[in-house]
Parts: structure tokens; sequence; C-alpha cells
């Protein structure tokens, strides 16, 4: 399979549409200049780009959930109740799971399922079964900007459905809806349809109409380095700007150190905004989102409400773009329309008590420091291994362990590289791997776990990993033995 970080030519492009649209009957609903005229007519406080780029001149921080269920009526319901109920600047449609594997019928199966039963027998948003219209009428019944969230290998004929039906943004990228997602995906095979998704995006963008594109930051929201998520992002950002997009949100998971986390973000757009010009795409517009802990829960309502509050101080202090929302039924499952609600009011408080407050000391500094370090070594490496062609680096890069996600499931990704909170609970790495990290990387991150396991009294080992995993469902943020 050939892969390369190239614009895909016009014509070339145009057959492939045809094929994509005819996978499912509302693909056939789909009219390029009718799509154009629909976003053009939309007001302005409903364009995602542009509220995010009022909020990055403003230094706000934007709060936005996550929500879907199949029914449009239901839909629509749960939107508006987190809109007027929850305060949420954004929206999203949360796509539902057989939708993510182009498993139209059995959707379509639990669309009829749910409306006969009167309760959710998706856990999502079915969109490309709702087809263009349905997703315009979504659209037209919220005041705010919608975003579609998933995790689809192959997202091309939804991002047709959804962009012609107004959604301003779409989350996702060739290798973060792969890695953390996929088993037995090729990289080459998502990255050549995620390069779909961003050259339509660049269409549209060539006609006048913005849609923001955000990469997935978390990756597998289980104590991955802000390095290898940054790498990531960064990745796709390159991919998603050679195809013409120009509004990206880069990601980050909290890890949940303080210092750690803010460095993260600030390094974050720094660093995606210095290859961008570095390669030469000068006009795309940078902005973040901090992913509240993606990890487990308390069940505890109240201790729930702790680790978002957390998440929410992170994000004001990093001056994040914007930040995804937790709720306090996350050790449930699916949270009512009110527990939602409640994440968002929560969230939002905390936001706006820190939103004319900064952090700044020596720690900051030292941490973006090494951020900046590590990052760049694994991006660039990823450019040696490609011959200068980031799309063939990655595959590489990924084959070789140079981009190794922890715990991901895929059979591409090495998992050789693990890590495990220090003794002030900043993720590091116990094992190295393949990551192209020098003698002076190695030394840092082996030093700072010796110095948990002399404070722990015991060996640095995997059992480490496994207490910090299961630390925050416990009231704790490092899993020491005697807690």
């Amino acid at each position: 399979m050939e892969i390369q970080n190239k614009k895909i030519p016009e014509g070339e492009f145009m057959k492939l549409r045809q094929e994509v649209l005819t996978q499912w009957p509302t693909g056939q609903g789909v009219d390029l200049e009718d799509a154009f005229a629909f976003h053009k007519s939309l007001p302005q406080e409903k364009v995602f780009s542009q509220k995010l780029i009022a909020a990055k001149q403003q230094r706000k921080t934007l709060v936005q959930p996550r929500a879907g269920v199949p029914v449009i009526e239901e839909h629509v319901k749960l939107l508006q109740f987190l809109q007027n109920e929850g305060e949420a600047d954004l929206l999203p449609s949360t796509i539902d799971s057989y939708t993510r594997q182009n498993r139209y019928e059995e959707a379509e199966n639990g669309i009829r399922e749910s409306m006969r039963l009167g309760r959710a027998m998706l856990n999502g948003f079915p969109a490309v079964n709702h087809g263009v219209s349905g997703c315009r009428h979504v659209v037209n019944s919220v005041r705010v900007p919608l975003q579609v969230r998933h995790g689809t290998p192959d997202a091309r004929l939804l991002t047709e459905i959804t962009y012609a039906g107004g959604f301003t943004s779409y989350e996702g990228g060739g290798i973060s809806y792969n890695l953390p997602y996929c088993k037995n995906v090729p990289l080459e095979r998502t990255i050549l349809d995620w390069q779909y998704v961003d050259r339509l995006t660049g269409l549209y963008e060539e006609n006048g109409v913005s849609i923001n594109r955000e990469p997935y930051g978390p990756l597998t929201g289980t104590l991955v380095p802000p390095c290898v998520s940054h790498a990531v992002a960064i990745i796709e950002a390159l991919l998603a700007a050679e195809q013409g997009v120009k509004n990206i949100t880069v990601g980050y998971g909290q890890c949940g150190n303080l210092i750690q986390d803010v460095a993260a973000i600030q390094t974050l757009e720094e660093l995606t905004e210095e290859y961008l010009k570095k390669y030469g795409y000068d006009d795309v517009v940078v902005t973040t989102v901090l992913h509240q802990w993606m990890g487990g829960f308390p069940a505890d309502e109240a201790k729930a409400f702790g680790v978002i509050s957390l998440g929410s101080t992170i994000a004001a202090l990093a001056k994040a773009t914007k930040v995804i929302v937790k709720t306090p039924h996350e050790a449930i499952g699916i949270p009512t329309k009110e527990a939602n609600a409640a994440g968002l009011r929560c969230t939002k408080q905390v936001v706006n008590m820190l939103s004319d407050q900064a952090i700044q000391n020596v720690e900051l500094e030292v941490e973006k420091g090494i951020i900046r370090h590590e990052t760049r070594l694994i991006v660039d490496k990823c450019f040696e291994l490609g011959n200068g062609d980031i799309a063939l680096g990655v595959c590489r890069g990924v084959k070789a362990g140079v981009v190794d996600v922890p715990f991901a499931p895929c059979r591409a990704n090495a998992g050789q590289m693990l890590p495990a909170r220090d003794n002030e609970g900043a993720v590091r790495i116990m094992n190295i791997g393949n990551l192209p990290f020098d003698k002076e990387l190695r030394d840092f991150h082996a030093a700072k776990m010796a110095q948990r396991a002399k404070e722990e009294n015991r060996k640095v080992s995997f059992q480490m990993v496994i207490d910090d995993v299961y630390a925050i469902g416990k009231g704790r943020l490092v899993g020491r033995p005697r807690y």
C-alpha cells in the first residue's frame, strides 16, 4: 500500500467520492454545492472554528461534553438540555459503535429498537443512517457549534454526511483512531482513509467554509506520556494541513500532575505551530483541548466531582482553548443528562474562577523543556525514517517502536515502552523501549523511577504501573502500596 504525505489530486479524490457515497443509501443525499450554501447560512456563533479563534484570542477556556443517543428527537432534547442547563459552550454528537465500524444495517436496527422500546439501544448517534436532513435538524435545533466525536478507522462516509449536514468540527485521525481503537487494521490504510477526510475538509475550506479538525489527543487514556501524544497530534496536524485543513485543535489527556499537565498543554500548542511553520503551513490556526481524566473514576459522586475539578483547574491554568468534560457517573456507565450537565457546571465554575490566574515557576519551565526535547526527538526520527515524508515515516516509526502508545490494542504497535508515575505523580517512562531518547533523557527517567522506588521501599516493577492505573479510582494519584 503506497503512502505519502501529498495532497490528493482533485480528479482522484472525486473518483473516490463516488465510491464512498454508495456505501449506504443516505450517501446519495450529499450535494456539495448545497452543503457549502447551508454552511454559509449558519450564524457565526454556530461555527466551531470562529468560536475557537475568539476563545484563543481572549485566552478563554470553553467547556464541551460528550453526548449522543440514537433517536433524533431524543438526541436534540439531550443537546438542548446540556446547552441550557449545563451551560455548554460547544456541543458534540458522539457516534454509536456500529457506525464506527461501518455496520450501518445494525445501526438501523438499533434505531428501530430504540423507538420501539422507548430507550436508547445504541451508545451514540447514528449520523450516517439519519442522513443529511437528520443532521441538519440537529444543527438547526441548538444555538452553539456542533462537533462529531467518534472513533472510526474508516470515517469517510460519516464525514461526507455530517459535513453536508452542517457540523462544523470533526474529531479523529488516521493514527489516533487506529492504534487505540483497532487490532488488525493496517496503519497505512487508516492514514489513507483519513487523508480523504482531511482533503474533504480542505475542499470545504477552498469553497469558503471553515471546518475545525481535532486529532484525538488522549490515545489510550492510560498513563500516556506527553511526548507520545504530542508526537501523534503534531504528525496528524501535518497530515491534515497538507490536505488543506486550516483550523486544527490538538489535544492532550489529563495525566494528573498539575505542573506536567499545564506544561503539556502549553508545549503542545507551541510545538504544533513550530512544526507547521517549519514545513510551510503558515496559515493554520492551532488551538488546544484538555480531556479530563480518561481513566478509572471513583464511584462516589462527590469524589468524582473532585477529579473533574482537578481537570478543570489544569485546563484553566494552562489556558487550553477548550476542555472535554467528564461526569460524576463516569464509574457507573452512561450518565443521565442531569449528571452530564452537573459536570459541565462544575467545570465552568472552576474555569471562571481561574480565568484571570496563571501559573509560572521554575518547575513548570523545566517540565516544558523535557517535553519539548522528547517530542522533537520522536517527530524528527519519524521524518528521518520516512526520508522526509511524515506519512511514510510514522508508519515505519510505529513498526520500529519510535512511536509507541502504551496499552494500545493495535498489533502494529510495539508495546515495549512502559510508563509509570514518579514520586510526584508525573508520568515518566519505566522502560524506554525503542523511543529515540538520548542518554540525558534515559538517565532522567531512570532517576525519577529510582526516587519513587526508594520512597516506597520497593523495586521498580510492573506492579507500580498496575497500582497507578487504579490509584485515582481509589482516591489517590500515585499508586503507593500503603494505600
